[in-house]
């Protein structure tokens, strides 16, 4: 049974820098895209930002620059260090491979 399972949500203040992560149990997903996605109150999920099998990656528009997204095939797992938070960027992020969705981590940026 496939499992992705996020950590690393809370609060921040503005500016401030959160780290996500994602484990996958279940199967692998070394040879797959690999993404984060978000979802604010009212809106619609969205990209984040998403990493090929050999390290390509992608990033949204409202993101570039402030995050990286890594990850570590060996360990079935893919990070999204966020960095110069603002309060925008408050959602649930989820992890996201091949149709499979974690529950998502909630990150909230306020003062």
């Amino acid at each position: 049974q496939v499992q992705l399972v996020e950590s690393g949500g809370g609060w921040v203040q503005p500016g401030g820098a959160l780290r996500l992560s994602c484990a996958a149990t279940g199967r692998s997903f070394s040879s797959v895209m690999m993404g984060w996605y978000r979802q604010a109150p009212g809106k619609q999920r969205e990209l984040v930002a998403s990493i090929t099998s050999n390290g390509g990656t992608l990033y949204g528009a409202s993101v570039k620059g402030r995050f990286a997204i890594s990850r570590d095939n060996a360990k079935n797992t893919v990070a999204l260090e966020m960095n110069s938070l603002k309060p925008e960027d408050t959602a649930v992020y989820y992890c996201g491979v091949l149709g499979y969705w974690g529950k998502g981590t909630l990150v909230t940026v306020s003062s």
